[in-house]
């Protein structure tokens, strides 16, 4: 965890897996690597950026026509030149990995007792000396031996110092591709670390094993019998993003969003099931529930699409945390609709989820996702892709919007097909979405007030986040994007919720962040902040035009457009989103690469 590239070829491969390596830094990561055969086995490291990788590379002549690259997120060991991948064993073997090997520590015990000696605090060395210890002139065998003993998740690429012009790939849980070239092959996690030498893909599907060399590759399945994979064309990824005039990729991605909302709209004229996929009008008519997983960010919209669907469309809805999910007992309901939220469509969790959900018969999944060629879309019978286009930054902004649009979609399909849309009601509901980006612009232009505010915010440890209704899972998702890129510890709370203990941490050092839509709950809302002043806490409003709310001692205010109704929480993140974003500029945190995180999580 988190990126991979591999490479065979008869030129030298290092410039190759060094930019595949940069094109996956926005993933996030805290050491890189490499090992190439260069008459020999050669390992070179760096906790430092990938920048630093490549200077040590270029001083020391490191090259090699056959190698692989990885850019490791810490699960097991901490941070350092020894526990960054790729890992080896002897002089012999060396192995890059995504994921966790769950039985990592009965395979540690079994290996020493052969004679094999551990120097690092890694699960994934327990692989490298494996693979050495079935290793008996053919890589391949020897890698399908190890894998068959591997419980948990994983993406490996190996190579071995007797085959200089051969790489195995495996992948269980993980997603790994390969990349087709002229006589000279590829393998990633991810097809955007390929594209400056190929757009030829093959995706590994789960329990495959591929067998690279530079004229011809070979894949396996789990029980060892060769099959093939479509070859597909990779478009777009990481490489298509540049910065232009912005600071950070994060602040570039809010400023994407109308544009972004646009494109996941595009071609809508009318709300129509075919929107989802072939065969959608039946399972979307007849599902009598609706079960949506997710993790993080993408949970947070879950919780909005909650309230829509069973407000608007009259179909009970629940959300489930992705990694909590197959860990408990369920009551199975075959006739709902289970609908997984994820931006890479690899985020192991919610993989994981899919599965469990179709294990107990829920054969009806629809992916909401920003990648066409994921995991989660392969799996999907259904598919809504969110077009947010390539977000680098870790803390997920435009993914989040688009999400929200898809799931609004979703909802007015669910409606329309119970008779719950009127054909007025339709045209004013697809006029609201068209306005939307427009209403996000708006929204933009507030930058400058929003940054005064973030520079109050510098000093503070704390911060409580306030909403209510669907804008409840609004303001988790403020105290998320605050807590992530500013380090600020932040929560958040349904306002009426507050008398019920969370009262008690209000004092004028502790800034609350207030959600405050001129809706139905907005009297509620009101009253719930003069308990927030009584205590001596000073609020922060996000209040729309027409709520009637006005800066006075201790209430500050910036007001947004008018109400957009159903549509009203899209519009209230991106103040939170630019709240974070201003704060951790003040604090000098590392926007886009916060520490400990990782953009793609591949591991459980």
């Amino acid at each position: 965890m988190c990126g991979i590239v591999g490479a065979v070829a008869q030129r030298n491969v290092v410039p190759i897996l060094l930019e595949g390596l940069r094109r996956l830094e926005y993933r996030g990561y805290d050491s890189a690597g490499l090992a190439v055969l260069d008459n020999g086995l050669k390992r070179l490291v760096s906790t430092g950026r990938v920048a630093e990788l490549a200077r040590r590379a270029n001083e020391t002549y490191f090259q090699g026509v056959t190698g692989i690259a990885h850019t490791r997120w810490a699960t097991h060991g901490r941070p350092s030149d020894v526990n960054a991948h790729p890992h080896t064993s002897g002089e012999r073997v060396a192995v890059v990995h995504n994921g966790i090997i769950e039985n990592h520590e009965q395979l540690r015990k079994k290996l020493r007792g052969q004679g094999f000696e551990f120097v690092t605090e890694t699960d994934t060395e327990v692989i490298a000396h494996l693979v050495h210890s079935f290793y008996e002139g053919d890589v391949l065998r020897a890698v399908q031996k190890s894998v068959a003993e591997l419980h948990g998740a994983y993406a490996i690429a190996v190579l071995i110092a007797d085959e200089p012009h051969r790489l195995i790939g495996a992948r269980a849980g993980s997603p790994m591709v390969v990349g087709l070239g002229v006589e000279e092959n590829f393998l990633a996690s991810d097809a955007s670390a390929l594209t400056p030498v190929t757009q030829r893909v093959v995706y590994l599907e789960e329990g495959d094993v591929v067998d690279l060399g530079l004229m011809s590759y070979q894949l396996y399945d789990r029980q060892g019998k060769a099959v093939t994979r479509p070859v597909q064309t990779a478009i777009g990824g990481a490489d298509m993003a540049e910065l232009g005039n912005y600071r950070h990729y994060m602040q570039k991605e809010i400023f994407e969003q109308p544009r972004a909302i646009t494109d996941t709209l595009h071609g809508l004229e009318a709300i129509t099931p075919e929107l989802f996929g072939e065969g959608a009008a039946d399972i979307l008519g007849n599902c009598n529930a609706v079960n949506i997983l997710a993790c993080g960010t993408s949970y947070h919209a879950g919780l909005v699409a909650r309230y829509w669907i069973e407000a608007l469309a009259g179909v009970p809805a629940s959300v489930e945390i992705a990694s909590e999910y197959r860990y408990r007992d369920s009551v199975p309901n075959p006739n709902a609709l289970v609908v997984a939220i994820s931006q890479s469509g690899e985020t192991a969790d919610t993989l994981a989820a899919v599965e469990h959900a179709k294990g107990l018969g829920h054969e009806n999944v629809l992916a909401i996702c920003n990648r066409g060629e994921s995991a989660l879309v392969r799996r999907s019978r259904l598919v809504y892709l969110t077009r947010a286009g390539a977000e680098i930054g870790v803390a997920s902004t435009k993914a989040f919007t688009t999400q929200l649009t898809a799931l609004h979609l979703l909802t007015l399909t669910l409606a329309k097909l119970r008779g719950r849309l009127a054909a007025e009601d339709e045209r004013k509901a697809i006029e609201g979405l068209r306005h939307l980006p427009a209403a996000v612009s708006h929204v933009l232009a507030l930058e400058t007030q929003i940054s005064a505010w973030a520079e109050r915010f510098a000093e503070k440890h704390h911060a409580l986040f306030l909403g209510r209704g669907m804008h409840y899972p609004i303001a988790l998702e403020g105290a998320l994007k605050l807590k992530e890129i500013s380090y600020i510890h932040a929560e958040a709370y349904p306002a009426g919720e507050l008398k019920h203990g969370p009262l008690a941490l209000v004092d004028a050092d502790m800034p609350v962040i207030t959600v405050a839509p001129n809706d139905a709950l907005l009297e509620k809302l009101k009253s719930n902040m003069q308990e927030v002043r009584a205590r001596g806490g000073e609020l922060y409003v996000f209040a729309d035009a027409g709520s009637e709310i006005t800066d006075s001692d201790g209430v500050h205010v910036i007001q947004l457009p008018d109400n957009m109704g159903a549509l009203s929480p899209i519009v209230h993140v991106v103040p939170l989103q630019m709240l974070a974003y201003h704060a951790a500029l003040q604090k000098g945190t590392d926007v886009d690469k916060p520490r400990n995180l990782a953009k793609s999580v591949t591991v459980e």
